[in-house]
């Protein structure tokens, strides 16, 4: 009750500190208050609407122009890592290039896999984000990368997620307050006969590998490492799967976090001289993988889980700024979201790329009435 009190305290104190300040912005020319977000996005708008929702759940169906439920193809962008810190130019750059995606593409559904919003203002620039999407008029949703949890500047993801929640197009949810980290949930695309065209489960995947959790999964207390996917929000995923099938019939599904999982790493292998070479045991439709992946060291079984129950097609991951695959690997996608920040390292750092060849942008998926899922690139490079 404490956090929920506080909490509301917050962000009702947050909202109100942004509109003085944003006020404050006009009257003093823009030099008065730093850190007010600036890009204005076009507006959108949607035919996306929520049929009903439960605690870790929403419904959502595309309408046509007649009221109908859409059974057509449903749009959803995907993106990750816009690293909005700090930087101002380079949190506006990251903003523009956001919105002008959005406006060309205008997308049912905007998936953000983490590493988003890191600014010393996060609690603050969290609700801003959430006015800067509410102009745009998409539905949304956000699930939290390894940098969003800053307990050592008492910036905490629940009270983000208290933030981001609350803006009506934001579909992220709390999720079972069982389960690790914060934000775990799913998003199901509805069609007109009641099945699912799509669910999205969205998983918290932690920061570092942390003694407590190690135990509790038999590993050794000291192991370091990127965190890993705990055996509850596995065993969530799977119940959830069972539970939908039994109302639903069978269905496809999507899985996103952050950290990629350990699968990522047998799409290609180090060739020794600081590339990267195919392993074979996948075929790449697009990208390259260009760093190691940023796995945790241990494998706690979700891809293993993937197979068993086989519904799912596609597993979304960031957090590896310049490796941009999408591979088809034991019949499942495993595809790097497009890292669209520019407020850490880029390709241009690691590889000395001019700008004009950058991978920053998003990644386009449809989905057709079967689940079934086609993927393209956009690139901000387009933009410049």
């Amino acid at each position: 009750m404490f956090r929920e009190a506080k909490s509301f305290v917050l962000h009702n104190t947050f909202k109100a500190f942004i509109s003085a300040e944003t006020a404050v912005k006009k009257l003093g020319g823009g030099k008065l208050v730093p850190n007010i977000f600036e890009t204005e996005p076009k507006y959108v708008g949607s035919s996306v609407r929520i049929l009903k929702e439960t605690d870790d759940t929403t419904y959502i169906a595309k309408y046509d122009a007649k009221g109908r439920i859409d059974n057509g193809n449903f749009k959803i962008m995907v993106t990750t890592d816009l690293h909005l810190w700090n930087k101002k130019d380079l949190i506006e750059k990251s903003l523009d290039m956001l919105a002008k995606h959005l406006a060309a593409e205008k997308p049912d559904l905007l998936l953000i896999t983490g590493d988003a919003i890191l600014t010393d203002f996060q609690q603050l620039d969290c609700i801003q984000f959430g006015k800067f999407m509410e102009k745009t008029g998409i539905y949304w949703a956000y699930c939290f990368g390894n940098h969003e949890a800053r307990a050592e500047k008492e910036f905490h993801k629940y009270f983000m997620l208290k933030n981001i929640e609350s803006f009506p197009h934001c579909l992220s949810k709390f999720g079972d307050p069982s389960l690790f980290g914060y934000g775990n949930f799913k998003i199901n695309i509805m069609n007109a006969d009641n099945t699912i065209k799509q669910s999205i489960f969205m998983f918290d995947s932690g920061r570092d590998m942390e003694p407590e959790h190690n135990v509790a999964h038999g590993l050794p207390a000291d192991m370091e490492g990127y965190d890993f996917i705990k055996k509850g929000q596995i065993d969530w995923y799977k119940n959830s799967i069972k539970e939908l099938e039994a109302e639903h019939g069978k269905f496809k599904s999507m899985v996103l976090m952050h950290i990629p999982l350990k699968e990522y790493e047998e799409v290609a292998k180090p060739d020794g001289n600081g590339g990267y070479i195919p392993t074979g045991e996948a075929e790449i439709l697009f990208g390259e993988m260009r760093e190691d992946v940023g796995s945790s060291p241990y494998n706690s079984g979700l891809f293993d889980a993937i197979l068993e129950l086989g519904g799912t097609n596609a597993v979304f991951a960031g957090h590896d700024h310049i490796n941009d695959f999408c591979a088809l690997y034991k019949g499942v996608y495993l595809v790097y979201a497009q890292c669209n920040g520019y407020n850490t390292y880029t390709i241009g750092e690691r590889l000395g790329w001019p700008e004009k060849d950058w991978i920053q942008g998003v990644t386009v998926v449809n989905v057709a009435k079967d689940g079934s899922l086609t993927f393209r690139q956009r690139f901000n490079r387009d933009y410049l």
